[in-house]
């Protein structure tokens, strides 16, 4: 993973694989029932083939799991654990419920949306949006709470309108109590951002 994704500059890359991964394992040591495995393997491999950067197909990811994973000689038990994990982790739009079927996939779902907040996830978000061209703001065009996640997967909106319509909910989705924790500091922390943007942006400061 390090080596498939050196130099990506979309936010994507192996440095936030590893936070993710690391986290992941942090948050598994407050949940001694979770597989470790299965959890650093889900984490290690979430981002794999993202369906951001694969014309929107959501089994990308999945299927490019498999294939390593069957590659390493894995059990079929494992394989399709971890193919469940990433399926559950991503965000799909605010009027799409947050459901995982195992702690595994919670601790990994917990880990990569803790990335998407805070100093490193207020980086990430505009390092995206200048990826994909997107402006930094624009008041005439107003956030949209996605209520599929088909319409979440059609957005260009500017890049501000994320932390509306995902990043600023994020706190109230964690899972586990090691996770909410984190996410309090963090959010408090892009919450204060965001004000002083929006006075930056309107010439007020």
């Amino acid at each position: 993973m390090e080596n498939k994704f050196a130099g990506e500059g979309s936010g994507h890359d192996w440095a936030h694989i590893r936070r993710v991964w690391h986290m992941a394992r942090r948050l598994a040591q407050a949940s001694p029932e979770a597989d470790p495995e299965v959890t650093e393997l889900a984490a290690l491999l979430h981002d794999i083939a993202d369906w951001k950067f694969h014309g929107g197909d959501y089994e990308a990811g999945p299927r490019a799991a498999r294939e390593w994973l069957r590659s390493q000689g894995a059990a079929e038990t494992l394989i399709a654990r971890v193919e469940t994990i990433i399926r559950e982790v991503s965000f799909k739009g605010l009027g799409v419920a947050t459901l995982v079927s195992s702690i595994e996939a919670a601790l990994v779902q917990d880990a990569d949306r803790l990335d998407a907040i805070g100093a490193i996830g207020i980086a990430r978000a505009f390092a995206y949006g200048g990826h994909k061209g997107r402006p930094l703001h624009d008041e005439a065009v107003a956030p949209v709470a996605h209520e599929s996640f088909a319409s979440y997967q059609q957005n260009t909106a500017p890049t501000l309108n994320h932390f509306y319509e995902k990043l600023l909910h994020l706190k109230e989705r964690m899972h586990t109590p090691a996770a909410r924790a984190v996410a309090a500091q963090r959010h408090a922390y892009m919450e204060a951002f965001v004000a002083q943007f929006l006075a930056e942006w309107a010439g007020n400061d």
